[in-house]
């Protein structure tokens, strides 16, 4: 593996981490500039590991492991790099005379509330660090354990801008088994956007992404916007399914084990690119964007329909 400064690979016997080894090392960065032109809304991330047990299928991010000489598949799912200094050097980085205290966002590549949180705890350090500069940030999860730390996101909103935000593509829970094996269920991440709005922490649902054929029919949206409304969502997006290298192998070699029928459909769709044709994109943003209108959420509430596109090399050192 290339990767400068590695300790020994480390796998934790306790049963909720059975199957997932642990390579602990010590970055030497940890605040990592968006490359300019890139079509996300932030310019500034934070990912203190590598790698993500939450293991769904269709995760873009795959294909940084083979950064590191690690397949985009089982690798990606149960080999994670742990940054363990990540709290240290977010302080040391934000006291650094050339930061000018742009807003930080979190979540954005691999989750930063993975199972491997609960066993190293890196996020409470980095929080105090954010907050304690009054630097905003924002996080996106798929986890539950983001709980665990409402009162230093408290505490860091009384001195910044602090916003959250979590994933939830689909409600049905057999797909939810299939595709997205490691995470908590759907509905009880839109338990946790109810928490955080109730505890005065901002936070939206991101429908990301949407699921060719599996999750994109007009019912099927409306029902999970619905769903999102009640939670009192600050927002909704939808991002429809993009297959990168990687990320496209491992999902349609999933495709053609649990449905077998749309590998021919999916073909059809995305060809040989990346992302589903812009008839396609603005047809199910504009279906969460009505249903949100039909539910009573875009009264009280931004509703955002995201299509981003980041570079690849964007990724590389995320």
């Amino acid at each position: 593996m290339r990767w400068n400064g590695l300790i020994t690979p480390r796998e934790d016997p306790a049963p909720e981490f059975k199957g997932i080894t642990f390579y602990e090392i010590h970055a030497k960065s940890i605040i990592n500039k968006v490359p300019g032109g890139s079509r996300v809304p932030f310019s500034w991330t934070i990912n203190p590991y590598r790698g993500c047990s939450h293991a769904c299928t269709y995760c873009f991010a795959r294909n940084t492991h083979t950064y590191l000489d690690l397949d985009a598949g089982a690798d990606f799912d149960s080999k994670i790099v742990v940054k363990t200094n990540a709290a240290e050097l977010v302080r040391h980085e934000l006291a650094a005379p050339r930061w000018r205290g742009e807003p930080i966002a979190m979540g954005t590549n691999v989750d930063c509330y993975q199972r491997a949180e609960g066993r190293y705890r890196l996020m409470p350090g980095i929080i105090k660090a954010l907050g304690a500069a009054g630097n905003p940030f924002s996080i996106l999860t798929k986890g539950s354990l983001i709980l665990r730390d409402l009162p230093l996101l408290q505490e860091a909103a009384e001195r910044a801008d602090v916003s959250t935000a979590v994933s939830a593509g689909f409600l049905d829970r057999d797909l939810w088994r299939l595709a997205e094996p490691g995470t908590p269920a759907p509905r009880r991440r839109l338990e946790v956007c109810a928490a955080l709005n109730d505890a005065g922490i901002p936070s939206g649902v991101l429908m990301g992404p949407l699921l060719p054929y599996l999750a994109d029919t007009p019912r099927q949206i409306d029902a999970a916007v619905r769903e999102i409304a009640a939670t009192g969502a600050t927002w909704v997006s939808a991002i429809p399914l993009h297959l990168r290298t990687g990320a496209r192998e491992w999902y349609l070699s999933w495709l053609a084990e649990h449905h077998p029928e749309l590998v021919g459909p999916y073909r059809r769709l995305y060809g040989n690119g990346s992302y589903a044709p812009k008839a396609y994109q603005d047809r199910v943003t504009r279906l969460v964007r009505e249903a949100a209108e039909r539910h009573g959420l875009h009264r009280r509430n931004a509703v955002r329909a995201i299509t981003p596109r980041p570079r690849p090399e964007q990724l590389s050192l995320l």
